[in-house]
């Protein structure tokens, strides 16, 4: 083999993951931001889990980017263990579609294909036509990229040596370890399967050498899932554990058919003069037949992975946030759904804790509670640095979102960041003038002091319809506009409370100033809430959730 043929296999395998890329950027940029309301409502039953893992893995033609799409869902909560059960199961039998398409041969029209892409992408204004340009211009440089591996491997069939080395594949165990380990360092199944077609169509190796090499190719591709998972939580790291259980019995069942039935006799008899369709035929048969077999027992393998990898008892460890969580795979599939579940988990989490900072302010401010004190700065701190993790998250994958609507949302959850950590602020404020009122020696009339207890009350109204949407979003809205005019109003009828007690000369005037102050803060508070469900409002009507 010259050190041309070396050149254009590379080049090929360069051309074919390429394309599966694209293909993957297409589909994420058509429904990436959608992915995970289409996954909650199609997940729940077994067949269409199977169907929709099926027909998006056969779009990108590739399992391993559903697979690492799945374990990024399950890592950030928007996909359960039980749903992954059958998305992966369903991918495995879509990526079976490369091959049977290699097999027919397509690779005469694939620049046919490729131009066709190129053609929506440059020529046609609008951005649907664009993302299906990228997938059919994806697909096509795949298919070149195919031709090129299997034109280049020609010469490999008149090695005497090489040919050697493949008759020994015809053992089990070393044709299984054989595809595992080169499917793990190319970390794609569809390439090495195509590679392995590749070869056949240039008369290098049979069917009897290929079968086992095939077998270990679909527990090789596991590998890329197992990368994806490390930092991830336990039920994600689990999700893995079921992607090799699956591919680990059909390897069993298929090695045990093919070694004491003609199986393989009987797949020859079908294509006799078309060895990379027996391969394609033996790769759909053994992701066919395994899923029908385990898919009854798809609830018993997600106990089996939770037997295997059980509960820690130090619940902080699953704790998965944004500060430590690694950016695996910007641009796969799905990303842009997991970045922005996570960035709302975390903004919830920080909305939370300034609700209690906001609650607690109260009560220190009218009882001087200097534990309580504590316990704010404490958790002001956390609040800061969550605002910095969220805002450097999003800075970091703004640039690999593939859509205006899911850019604008990130946009929305920056906005939306920065004014809880400014809530959280105000409430700092509010808390320590307890210390000032504790040096100047001021006092409050117990007028003062019920009212105080009332803007507490009034703030964590306002927090619950925060954290409530409503399926109505406009009348939701309308009722957090409602509150934030109504903390107005209260600031103003407190204020006028305010001057008629110093005139009675109920208040002093030191506790009149430390008491006008809290009354602005109480109102920024009304405002920033105001800002936040702004945000919330246009990432509703948008229909990004």
């Amino acid at each position: 083999m010259s050190l041309t043929n070396i050149i254009s296999l590379l080049g090929g395998l360069a051309l074919f993951l390429y394309g599966m890329q694209m293909m993957s950027q297409g589909l994420e940029a058509a429904a990436g931001n959608k992915m995970k309301q289409i996954l909650e409502k199609l997940t729940a039953n077994r067949f269409l889990g199977v169907l929709v893992g099926a027909v998006i893995t056969a779009v990108i033609q590739s399992s391993s980017a559903t697979t690492v799409m799945v374990v990024g869902f399950v890592n950030s909560g928007i996909m359960t263990l039980n749903q992954a059960v059958w998305i992966i199961m369903g991918a495995n039998i879509g990526t079976t579609i490369t091959g049977q398409l290699i097999a027919l041969d397509v690779s005469a029209i694939a620049p046919l294909i490729a131009f066709l892409g190129v053609v929506l992408i440059v020529f046609i204004k609008k951005e649907k036509c664009h993302y299906i340009g990228s997938i059919l211009a994806g697909l096509g440089i795949l298919f070149i990229g195919m031709h090129m591996m299997s034109t280049a491997m020609e010469p490999l069939g008149q090695s005497a040596a090489f040919i050697n080395i493949l008759t020994k594949f015809q053992n089990p165990i070393l044709g299984i370890l054989a595809g595992l380990v080169f499917t793990a360092l190319i970390q794609s199944s569809s390439a090495s399967v195509g590679i392995l077609q590749a070869l056949a169509a240039s008369g290098v190796i049979t069917l009897n050498s290929a079968a086992f090499v095939l077998f270990g190719q679909n527990i090789g591709t596991c590998v890329t899932a197992l990368l994806a998972a490390i930092g991830t939580n336990r039920n994600a790291k689990r999700t893995t554990i079921i992607h090799i259980t699956f591919n680990v019995i059909g390897t069993i069942l298929f090695t045990v058919l093919c070694i004491v039935t003609p199986l393989i006799t009987l797949l020859q008899g079908i294509t006799p003069s078309n060895v990379p369709a027996q391969i394609a035929n033996l790769h759909t048969l053994f992701n066919i037949v395994t899923t029908v077999l385990l898919l009854p027992f798809g609830h018993a393998i997600t106990k089996f992975s939770v037997f295997l990898l059980p509960d820690s008892k130090e619940k902080q460890e699953e704790e998965n946030t944004l500060s430590d969580m690694r950016l695996r795979n910007n641009d796969g599939l799905g990303q842009s759904a997991i970045s922005l579940e996570e960035t709302k988990k975390e903004m919830q989490t920080m909305l939370d804790m300034a609700h209690k900072n906001v609650h607690n302010a109260f009560d220190v401010f009218a009882n001087g509670k200097k534990e309580r004190l504590q316990e704010i700065e404490k958790r002001e701190q956390q609040i800061d640095d969550l605002n910095k993790d969220i805002t450097r998250f999003i800075t970091t994958v703004i640039p690999h979102e593939n859509t205006k609507s899911g850019s604008r949302v990130f946009h929305s959850y920056f906005t939306i960041s920065s004014n809880i950590e400014r809530i959280s602020d105000h409430a700092m404020n509010i808390a320590e003038y307890s210390k000032t009122k504790e040096e100047i020696a001021a006092t409050f009339s117990e007028h003062a002091r019920e009212e105080v207890q009332y803007l507490q009350e009034v703030c964590d109204k306002t927090f619950f319809y925060l954290t409530h949407i409503e399926d109505d979003v406009i009348e939701w809205h309308a009722k957090m506009a409602c509150m934030e005019q109504k903390i107005d109003d209260i600031t103003q009828q407190y204020r006028n409370n305010m001057f008629v007690r110093i005139q009675q000369e109920i208040c002093s005037y030191k506790g009149s100033i430390l008491f006008s102050e809290m009354l602005t803060d109480f109102e920024r508070i009304g405002d920033h809430a105001l800002n936040i469900a702004d945000e919330m409002l246009d990432i509703e009507l948008n229909g990004i959730k």
